[in-house]
C-alpha cells in the first residue's frame, strides 16, 4: 500500500521534471518473477525505472541509505528497496541470496550487472552474480538500457537537473548451465552485458568499473 502511495505521488511529478520515454516496456512480465538487468549511470536509475512499470522493482541498496538522512531512509522503505551491508564479508553473497527471495516470491529484481555507476557513460564488464541468479533461479532476465540519468544527477552532485530520461527495455533471455560452474556465469553475463550494449549504445569496456566508496 504505501508503494502504491508513494508512486501515486511521485510518478506525476517526475514526469512533470523529468519527462521519460519508455520503449520496450510490454516485455517485462505482467507476473511472475524476471531479472531487470540494467546499466548504471546515476543513483536515480533506481528511481525512474520501477516509476514507469505497473509492477513493483526491487532492488538491493546500501544500510547507510536506510540510517542516514531521513528523507532518503523513508523513501528507501516505501519504494520496498532491500537493505544490505557492503562493508560485510558476506555482502555479495547476502546480496544475492536476498534476490532470490525476491525472485521465489514472483517478484521483480532489478540489478546493475556492472556493480557500480558507470563513471564516464561507458558500459563496463559485468559481474557474474547476475549469471548466478538467473541459472540458479530460472528467472528470465529482462535487459534494460537507462540514458539521461546521469545528466539530471551526475556522479558527485546532489541537486538534480532538468532534463529527459529514456528507458530501453528488450526482450526477455533465458539461460541454460549451472551456478556452479564459473564458464557458464562468464558466458551468461557477457550475453546480458552485450543486451544491454545493444540497447544502450554504449561503448563497451572489457574490464571491471572503477569501485566507488559512494556507489550503490
Amino acid at each position: 500500500m504505501l508503494y502504491r502511495l508513494t508512486k501515486i505521488v511521485s510518478a506525476p511529478v517526475l514526469h512533470l521534471l523529468w519527462p521519460t520515454t519508455v520503449t520496450g516496456a510490454e516485455h517485462v512480465p505482467g507476473t511472475g518473477p524476471a531479472i531487470l538487468a540494467s546499466n548504471h549511470l546515476s543513483v536515480l536509475d533506481s528511481t525512474f525505472l520501477p516509476l514507469v512499470l505497473p509492477r513493483q522493482v526491487r532492488f538491493v541498496a546500501k544500510a547507510e541509505y536506510f540510517t542516514g538522512n531521513p528523507v532518503t531512509a523513508a523513501w528507501m522503505r516505501a519504494t520496498g528497496q532491500i537493505s544490505i551491508d557492503r562493508q560485510s564479508p558476506t555482502a555479495a553473497q547476502d546480496m544475492l541470496e536476498a534476490a532470490a527471495r525476491v525472485l521465489k516470491n514472483g517478484e521483480l529484481f532489478g540489478i546493475y550487472p556492472e556493480g557500480t555507476r558507470s563513471p564516464d557513460g561507458r558500459l563496463y564488464r559485468g559481474k557474474v552474480g547476475v549469471a548466478w541468479l538467473a541459472l540458479a533461479t530460472g528467472a528470465p532476465v529482462v535487459p534494460v538500457a537507462m540514458s539521461g540519468t546521469d545528466k539530471v544527477l551526475p556522479i558527485g552532485a546532489s541537486v538534480p537537473k532538468l532534463g529527459r530520461v529514456g528507458i530501453r527495455i528488450g526482450g526477455p533471455l533465458t539461460f541454460t548451465g549451472s551456478q556452479s560452474s564459473s564458464r557458464d556465469r562468464r558466458r551468461v553475463t557477457d550475453e546480458i552485458m552485450a543486451a544491454i550494449g545493444a540497447l544502450s549504445g554504449q561503448e563497451y569496456v572489457a574490464s571491471y568499473a572503477p569501485a566507488r566508496n559512494s556507489a550503490k
